[in-house]
């Protein structure tokens, strides 16, 4: 009969090099936006799994996806804009 044993110090031994860098942080927090909004677009559509949507909850999700979505067209827009040389319009 073989033994079942954790591989606890294996799976951590790098535990340290396996921290987020800087850049990555950066980016999430670049992303930050767009993360929030779709937590409140989930949100919105939970509230709304359990029973009959009504007119509130429709509108909470409209409401939702097109900040979710602006969100995004921010980001995007943001990224493009660094993203050009020379600043030309």
């Amino acid at each position: 009969m073989s033994h079942i044993v954790t591989v606890q110090d294996a799976v951590t031994a790098f535990a340290d090099f396996m921290e987020p860098t800087d850049a990555e942080l950066d980016a999430i927090e670049h992303e930050m936006p767009v993360i929030l909004a779709d937590v409140d677009l989930l949100d919105a559509q939970i509230i709304a799994l359990d029973r009959t949507p009504t007119e509130l909850d429709d509108r909470r999700i409209r409401r939702a996806r097109r900040r979710a979505l602006a969100a995004r067209v921010a980001l995007v827009n943001r990224a493009a804009g660094a993203s050009l040389p020379g600043g030309a319009a």
